[in-house]
């Protein structure tokens, strides 16, 4: 039987919600905060594998 990684589960749901965020910010033309939230908020994912 396979552990469930809840950490990793939970931080790929989140990057998915940042990254669907950020879409949602560039098509109000804000570029600037969109790209830093998706750098900053994506690289919880990098830091947990």
């Amino acid at each position: 039987m396979e552990k469930r990684n809840e950490i990793l589960e939970l931080s790929f749901e989140f990057a998915i919600d940042i990254i669907q965020f950020t879409e949602l910010l560039e098509e109000h033309k804000k570029y600037v905060i969109a790209r830093q939230l998706l750098k900053s908020g994506t690289s919880i994912g990098a830091i947990v594998r």
